[in-house]
C-alpha cells in the first residue's frame, strides 16, 4: 500500500462506522530504530514486517511502515518505523521523527552489536543521551501547553515497575518505551565466558535502570521471533511476553520490569577496584567497571560514512552526468580563483 492508499482507507473508515454503529479507531504508533552501524537494524525491521528482502545500507534516516489487524474484519493499525543510519554520526536527525504530536505513541529500539564490545557503551550512551535530551525538551514544552500529557507520559514509564518493587526508587526510567537488542549473538557466543558475563550483566543493569526490555538476537529464526515479539508489543500493542531468560550462558530475554538489582548483582569487579573508582551514580560506576575491561575504541562514524552520491544503488544517469559537469566547472573555478589571487599585488605598508 502507498501513503495515498492509507489516506483513502482512513477516510473510508471514518465515514463508514462498523456494524455496531461505532466508529473504529485505527491505532498509530511510531518506533525509532538506532544503534551500531551495520548492527542489523534493517534485518530486524524486515523480519518484523515479514518482508523477504535483501537488507541495504541505511542512508541517514529512512522510513517504512507496517499494518496489522487486531481481529478479523477490522481496520488495520499502523506502525511507522524509522531507522537512523550512520551509528552516532547523525544524531541531529533524531529530532525529525520524534515530535510533540506523536510523542505519546512513540518508542525506541536500540540495537547494539555484541561483537563490538569496545564500541558498545559509547554508542549506547551517545544515542540514548541525545534522544533523552530531545524528549525532555518536548516534555518541558508540554508541561506548559498540555500538562496532562506530560504527566501521563512520566507516570506511564514509572508503571513498568510495580510500586512495591524494591528498585522502584533506584532506577531512572527512559522517558518513552525502550527495547535494547543485543545483535550478532552467534559471534558473541564464541567469546570467552567471563567476557560474555561482564557484557551480559552490564546490559542487564542498563536495561533495568532505564526501565527497558532486553533481548539478544542473531540471524537465528527462534531468536528473531523473540525480538519481534517485543517490537510488536511496542508497534501494535500485542500482549507483552512474560517469559524470562537471565542465564548468561544463553541468549538473554528480559521484558521491562521483570529484573532486579539483587538478581543482577554488583558490578563485575573486585571490592578493591570498585573502592578506587569515583562515581556519582550507579550508572557511572557500571560504566567505569565495563570500560576497564573494554576500553572505548576511538572511532568516528563520519570517517566511515560513504558519500551517497557515489553509491551505485542511487545511480541516476542524467543526474550523475550533470553532477560530473558541475564538479569540473567547480574545479576550474578554483584554479582560476587561485591564479588570480596569486597575481594580486599587495601594498607592503
Amino acid at each position: 500500500d502507498t501513503l495515498w492508499d492509507l489516506a483513502i482507507a482512513e477516510v473510508e473508515k471514518r465515514e463508514n462506522p462498523d456494524d455496531d454503529g461505532k466508529r473504529v479507531e485505527v491505532c498509530e504508533k511510531s518506533v525509532l530504530f538506532m544503534g551500531n552501524k551495520n548492527g542489523g537494524k534493517t534485518t530486524i525491521i524486515l523480519r518484523c514486517l515479514e518482508r523477504e528482502e535483501t537488507p541495504k545500507p541505511t542512508l541517514a534516516l529512512e522510513y517504512t511502515f507496517g499494518r496489522r489487524a487486531r481481529r478479523h474484519n477490522t481496520p488495520k493499525d499502523i506502525a511507522h518505523f524509522w531507522e537512523l543510519g550512520g551509528g552516532t554520526s547523525l544524531l541531529e536527525l533524531i529530532r525529525i521523527p520524534i515530535t510533540s504530536n506523536n510523542i505519546r505513541s512513540f518508542a525506541v529500539v536500540l540495537v547494539l552489536d555484541l561483537s563490538k564490545p569496545n564500541e558498545l557503551w559509547t554508542t549506547m550512551e551517545k544515542l540514548l543521551q541525545v534522544t533523552r535530551n530531545h524528549v525532555n525538551k518536548i516534555l518541558t514544552k508540554l508541561e506548559k501547553t498540555n500538562p496532562e500529557v506530560a504527566t501521563e507520559m512520566k507516570q506511564r514509564m514509572r508503571n513498568n515497575l510495580q510500586r512495591d518493587h524494591p528498585d522502584y526508587e533506584l532506577v531512572d526510567p527512559f522517558p518513552m518505551p525502550l527495547v535494547i537488542i543485543g545483535s550478532k549473538y552467534d559471534i558473541f557466543h564464541e567469546f570467552d565466558s567471563e567476557m560474555r558475563k561482564i557484557i551480559s550483566k552490564t546490559l542487564r543493569f542498563v536495561s533495568h535502570y532505564y526501565g527497558s526490555s532486553l533481548v539478544f538476537t542473531s540471524k537465528s529464526e527462534a531468536l528473531l521471533l523473540k525480538a519481534r515479539a517485543l517490537i510488536n508489543h511496542l508497534a501494535f500493542g500485542y500482549d507483552k511476553s512474560k517469559s524470562v531468560s537471565v542465564d548468561h550462558s544463553k541468549p538473554l530475554f528480559i521484558p521491562a520490569g521483570l529484573d532486579s538489582l539483587s538478581q543482577i548483582g554488583p558490578p563485575p569487579a573486585s571490592d578493591s577496584d570498585i573502592g578506587k573508582m569515583h562515581a556519582n551514580t550507579p550508572l557511572e560506576l557500571w560504566k567505569k567497571v565495563f570500560e576497564k575491561t573494554f576500553p572505548p575504541k576511538s572511532f568516528c562514524d563520519l570517517h566511515d560514512t560513504k558519500d551517497p552520491a557515489q553509491d551505485l544503488q542511487y545511480a541516476e544517469y542524467e543526474v550523475d552526468v550533470m553532477r560530473a559537469q558541475k564538479n569540473q566547472e567547480l574545479e576550474q573555478y578554483k584554479r582560476n580563483a587561485s591564479k588570480s589571487w596569486k597575481e594580486m599585488d599587495f601594498d607592503s605598508d
